[in-house]
């Protein structure tokens, strides 16, 4: 694997004296810059390429917020995850990056094991994405003629392939893997195996999430489960049908991005399909099941909230 390049951006030298010293550890190769103008100056150069972009909020001229904006309305840079750093952490304030495109926050000040835990979490993200999108378009033949079919996975490699996979039935397939991967990988992980968000969060802060669902995989009581997918055609649209063998959660509290959880490594994903993979989604109590759909074809389908 090669070795990540960060953008650290902050208009105070000493912050960026310490995200340096807290990262030290770490293979990345970090950029620094004290300015959002500068930020903007190094996103944007030729030869440029990063993985993260971690961007203070508050700061003289061009602000983080207008950073943020700028680079997820870019068609060539918005899949750069971006953690704002702030201390600006009101409801109101959280959701407007939210609307911007912060889907990762560090609240200042904080320690350096918050911050190793929130990159890692945001690379992993960033890198599944990158790899969803590499296979959409090896099997693009063999569903040309689909009008129906079912399937089963049981491990999150499983899960992220037959998103790949089937996502190139929608019109927007590199979304649409995103989302159908989500949702396949939460009905492992939460609804089979029964890892809820705190522990994924303890799981995630340890770096050893993957290695214990895959242990929790081979234990006697979970060999047999599966997490199901069922996919028909209608004429205007497409309807995705995911069920797991758990018992069911809350999804309510998942739907929208809520502030209390933006500064957790986990726990947005549903939200984040729903806002940008799916026409509906619609979760069936207990919560084991969920139903989404996409329209057919080119033309979008009108938004339904669920």
């Amino acid at each position: 694997m090669s070795m990540a390049r960060i953008l650290v951006v902050d208009d105070e030298p000493f912050n960026l004296d310490i995200v340096a010293e807290y990262l030290d550890e770490m293979d990345f190769d970090l950029v620094m810059v004290e300015s959002g103008e500068a930020a903007w100056d190094e996103l944007t150069r030729p030869d440029s390429s990063f993985d993260l972009v971690l961007l203070d909020r508050m700061m003289p001229g061009m602000d983080g917020i207008q950073v943020l904006k700028k680079i997820k309305g870019d068609a060539e840079l918005r899949g750069i995850p971006v953690i704002m750093q702030t201390a600006a952490t009101s409801p109101e304030q959280v959701r407007e990056g939210l609307a911007a495109g912060a889907f990762y926050y560090l609240t200042k000040p904080f320690e350096g094991e918050a911050l190793q835990t929130i990159i890692r979490s945001a690379l992993d993200d960033m890198r599944t994405r990158r790899e969803l999108n590499a296979n959409l378009a090896d099997h693009a033949v063999a569903l040309s003629c689909i009008t129906e079919g079912e399937f089963f996975v049981r491990t999150l490699d499983e899960a992220r392939k037959l998103a790949a996979f089937i996502a190139l039935l929608g019109p927007q397939p590199e979304t649409l893997a995103m989302g159908l991967s989500e949702l396949l990988v939460n009905g492992v992980e939460h609804g089979n195996l029964g890892i809820d968000f705190a522990e994924k969060s303890r799981l995630r802060e340890t770096d050893c999430w993957e290695s214990e669902i895959q242990r929790r995989i081979e234990l006697p009581e979970n060999r047999d489960k599966k997490v199901h997918l069922r996919v028909h055609g209608e004429i205007k649209r497409w309807v995705f049908e995911i069920t797991d063998d758990g018992e069911g959660f809350d999804w309510r509290r998942f739907l929208d991005f809520d502030p209390e959880r933006a500064f957790a490594p986990n726990g947005r994903g549903i939200a984040l399909s729903r806002q940008l993979s799916f026409s509906t989604l619609t979760y069936i109590p207990p919560g084991n099941k969920v139903l989404v759909t996409v329209p057919r074809g080119s033309e979008p389908e009108s938004q339904v909230p669920q």
